[in-house]
């Protein structure tokens, strides 16, 4: 194409639960061009949740290609583009072949609890075998459960991808070959995402960054490499795990498609990249990123602060290789835009996710109504496998009016639960919180959020949060328009588009009395299915 600009961008590939993008941003944070695409699920049993990895990775290729083309017919060139970051849903598990580079099985997703009785297995080897902590030296029990903390940040959950892979291997007769053939190639979704990139089992580059690798339960969070402990007590072996490498630094150039050439220069998991396209880099700031679950993330600083109330202790990101890493306190919540997705697709309560606002808003309150949105157990800061979904307080006065608010009350009130927790942890008082994600486009959502929350809610109006993060992080690898992470000052002129303030409105004791009704259905809702040890 003749006379095309030449111009300074940055791509971002940002691989989501349900739908893949690739962005272009410029030196503000402009989008100069975009493609996205949904991408199939797969659900063959009750709590199983999969994808196939070369679909995955076919709709990888498509957006580049797509926002690649996008971008001339803008009137800019291609080769405009420096750099690309990635950033992932994280805790999927990839298990492919070193041999041939083709998946092994398909990838389980970060919300599948098909591992419960995995998961009961490792809780009693714990408890009556303990983990070694030092050659001969064994902790059980209470002390086990610590040990194993301090080493990962993180209990044992069905979330974590170590399980995830232990199942796989446990239960698939090629994946256990593989495993003990040293043919098996583990990796989260940004793992497999840049091996495809790069060329496959030509070149070989099997890598992870910090923050995908902390949400492991594999490697320890002080020395950021695979712990021998870990690798023991889950029995994996680590010839099977990608590299660790940090968040920001040039670790290979993409091998085919438009952008053939171009470096890769930044990885992150969606949330930490969310946190860092939030620009919460320094100690006691947080975001809220609400799509499919919701991750609320509290930036630490270089502390490791490990959570007596059911938080996680996870690295925030790391900039570049000699740099020290940034820890962050994490609360998750399996459930967030995927109640109004089940109030849509399954109910038919509403036709599009957008009229839940409409509906919700419609009635004063929920009537008394509750919504435990417990669809896959419970996250932070309850840690319950075996809790249930429930509605409760239904009466003959319920409508689906009353169902839709409740829908979003419980999303607020998680938050809630997980903010007190931090406020325990970390002794601060948070008076805002950033919020991004698809969920936050309602303004009721928004409204309901500080209400039940009791703090001002802030929602940018740029909020590609998760992608820009990446973009900052690969930028910085290169230094591209002076952007240092570890120097926020330099990226001052990054999306200062203004954002939008929501306070809350709701009487104190109207507040209270919710929140202990909450409380209430919560611990009904707990233990409803009881893992057991295979």
């Amino acid at each position: 194409m003749p006379n095309l600009k030449q111009g300074e961008f940055v791509g971002s590939l940002d691989c989501g639960t349900t739908s893949t993008r690739f962005l272009i941003f410029d030196k503000y944070a402009n989008i100069l061009a975009q493609h996205q695409i949904e991408y199939p699920q797969y659900y063959p049993e009750p709590s199983w949740h999969e994808q196939d990895a070369d679909e995955l990775m076919e709709s990888c290729d498509v957006c580049i290609s797509e926002a690649s083309k996008a971008l001339e017919a803008a009137g800019w060139a291609k080769e405009s583009v420096k750099v690309i970051g990635i950033t992932n849903q994280r805790e999927s598990a990839v298990a492919w072949s070193r041999k041939t580079g083709k998946p092994l099985c398909r990838l389980i997703v970060w919300d599948d609890s098909r591992t419960k009785n995995t998961v009961a297995h490792f809780e009693q080897k714990l408890k009556n075998v303990g983990i070694e902590v030092a050659p001969g030296q064994f902790k059980k029990g209470d002390e086990g459960i610590k040990a194993l903390r301090q080493l990962s940040g993180l209990p044992i959950s069905t979330y974590f991808s170590a399980i995830k892979l232990r199942w796989m291997i446990d239960h698939y007769d090629h994946v256990r070959k593989a495993h003990e053939e040293d043919d098996l190639l583990f990796g989260t979704v940004e793992s497999w995402i840049v091996y495809r990139l790069t060329g496959g089992a030509t070149k070989n580059l099997h890598i992870t960054d910090v923050t995908n690798a902390s949400r492991t339960l594999l490697m320890n969070l002080k020395t950021l490499k695979w712990d021998p402990a870990l690798l023991k007590f889950f029995e994996i072996k680590d010839s099977v795990l990608p590299k660790i490498v940090s968040s920001s630094e040039v670790y290979g150039e993409l091998a085919y498609g438009p952008l053939k050439g171009v470096k890769i220069g930044g990885i992150a998991g969606d949330q930490q990249a969310a946190l860092v396209g939030n620009k919460c880099l320094k100690q006691g700031e947080a975001k809220c990123t609400y799509g499919t679950g919701a991750f609320l993330l509290f930036c630490t600083g270089e502390d490791i602060v490990q959570s007596a109330h059911g938080l996680l202790s996870t690295v925030a990101y790391q900039d570049g290789s000699d740099s020290k890493p940034v820890y962050a306190l994490e609360g998750s919540i399996a459930v967030a835009g995927s109640a109004v997705k089940w109030l849509r697709d399954s109910m038919k309560m509403v036709s599009t996710a957008a009229e839940v606002n409409d509906l919700a808003d419609s009635v004063p309150d929920t009537g008394g109504t509750y919504f435990v949105t417990a669809f896959s157990g419970l996250l932070a800061p309850y840690w319950d496998p075996g809790a249930a979904g429930l509605l409760i307080g239904l009466s003959a006065y319920t409508t689906p009016a009353h169902i839709a608010l409740a829908t979003l009350e419980a999303n607020a009130f998680q938050t809630r639960a997980i903010l007190e927790s931090m406020k325990l942890d970390s002794k601060t008082d948070l008076k805002h919180l950033k919020v991004d994600g698809g969920m936050t486009n309602g303004d009721k959502v928004m409204k309901v959020l500080a209400d039940i929350g009791g703090f001002t809610v802030i929602r940018p109006e740029m909020r590609e949060s998760t992608a820009l993060g990446s973009a900052l992080l690969a930028g910085s690898a290169i230094r591209l328009h002076g952007w240092d992470i570890s120097r926020p000052e330099t990226l001052a002129e990054v999306n200062t588009a203004g954002s939008t303030e929501f306070t809350p409105s709701m009487p104190e004791p109207e507040r209270e009395k919710r929140w202990q009704g909450w409380k209430r259905a919560i611990e009904r809702s707990k233990g409803w299915e009881e893992g057991v040890d295979e």
